[in-house]
């Protein structure tokens, strides 16, 4: 019989590029995968692959209570026509209302913590009602991933589904389609910012070291990769008119970037699970400077690969991209190898597929066990009948 695996996410980029591989594997060893996420361009190559698609419309910054049922309703409804033998969720409103519908229907389900987000994070009556409802959606929960440690210590301090976390490196990095290419020459010398533009990616941060770099080392280029989140365009498109910095908007393949730069500046003090954005560059044999911000420090070996400082401290960013660009060009090369080399050992996709898989395989196992021994039961039951009916007839 086959086995059902439904992926639930709010977002078709957080199956697509973070959970491809997973679904190859799944998809090779002949799982039927569905998964259930708002439409999206990347849902196409989904179903291409074979996947079958769920359209769940998810509002993910949004608290109304109304809107959070209706999204529990529709996920119960999916599963109740999926019948799946395992779930996999990602991101909060997922993991709580996905993991709540499988609750419910008795289905093994687990989880995956890609970061608190600065709500939950940040103590107040948004963080009480957020913990409330992981701790009602985790009381059955099978297995928690995290992706940070502090992530992890913050479920372990409020006692939630305790004795089912795990660890996994992050998303992980796809190393073959990830791969180092040339350094350039240090005609000029390019940075990149790569992430959703906003507060708390630190884009004001890398913003004013544009500005102060390009006045006293004018052969340094700034580029900002990245969906505005927030009211940014304007000072974006401002600073570019001012030769300050280049901004290219989204960018769905950001490879052709990373291939022209030196270095990543990820000033970020978001509640990040594990930065993609540092691992892809390092992935690319690209140094990277970021914060000690949980999330982001551990994809730096600080001096080998790159290097790390305290989140909003403008006199401590400023110094470690001086320090930077007065390297040679050869070292900061070789730093760039070193970032590849670790990212090798430690955080290879391939080692996060493998713990999905040894846990789906464990409980689905389980679950099909479980299944087979209530048939038996219900098989002894029904051949015992008749021999019963013969005693209380001779009775």
């Amino acid at each position: 019989m086959i086995k059902k695996v439904l992926l639930i996410g709010n977002s078709d980029l957080v199956i697509y590029n973070f959970r491809r591989e997973l679904v190859e594997r799944l998809l090779q060893e002949g799982y039927e995968v569905h998964i259930a996420l708002p439409y999206g361009k990347k849902v196409d190559y989904l179903t291409e692959m074979g996947c079958h698609f769920v359209d769940i419309p998810t509002d993910r910054r949004g608290t109304n209570p109304i809107k959070d049922f209706v999204l529990l309703k529709k996920y119960i409804q999916c599963m109740r026509k999926i019948r799946p033998d395992i779930v996999l969720t990602y991101t909060i409103k997922p993991n709580i209302y996905g993991g709540l519908a499988a609750q419910i229907l008795g289905i093994p389900y687990v989880a995956n913590i890609t970061g608190l987000g600065s709500a939950v994070e940040n103590p107040g009556l948004v963080q009480k009602v957020t913990v409330g409802l992981y701790r009602l959606a985790f009381r059955k929960v099978d297995c928690v991933f995290f992706q940070n440690e502090e992530n992890r210590q913050f479920f372990e301090k409020r006692r939630i589904a305790m004795g089912k976390h795990k660890m996994l490196p992050g998303s992980g990095v796809n190393l073959e389609q990830f791969q180092v290419t040339k350094y350039p020459s240090d005609d000029t010398l390019e940075f990149l910012f790569m992430a959703r533009v906003m507060k708390e990616k630190g884009i004001d941060e890398y913003l004013e070291t544009a500005q102060i770099m390009r006045k006293k080392y004018p052969y340094t280029r700034f580029h900002v990769l990245g969906f505005c989140e927030e009211e940014y365009e304007t000072k974006l498109k401002e600073l570019e008119k001012q030769g300050i910095i280049q901004y290219h908007g989204m960018q769905r393949d950001i490879r052709p970037f990373v291939e022209k730069s030196h270095c990543t500046i990820h000033p970020s003090y978001y509640p990040e699970g594990m930065s993609n954005a540092c691992l892809e560059t390092e992935a690319c044999g690209r140094p990277v400077i970021t914060t000690t911000r949980s999330g982001c420090r551990e994809t730096v070996d600080n001096g080998r690969t790159g290097f790390l400082f305290e989140a909003k401290k403008m006199d401590q960013l400023l110094d470690r991209v001086e320090r930077f660009i007065q390297m040679s060009n050869s070292d900061r090369e070789r730093m760039g190898l070193n970032a590849r080399r670790r990212v090798e050992r430690k955080f290879d996709r391939r080692i996060v597929v493998d713990k999905y898989m040894e846990e789906i395989e464990q409980l689905t196992g389980l679950s099909k066990q479980k299944v087979f021994v209530m048939e038996e039961r219900e098989a002894v039951q029904i051949s015992a009948r008749p021999q019963a009916e013969k005693i209380e007839a001779k009775v």
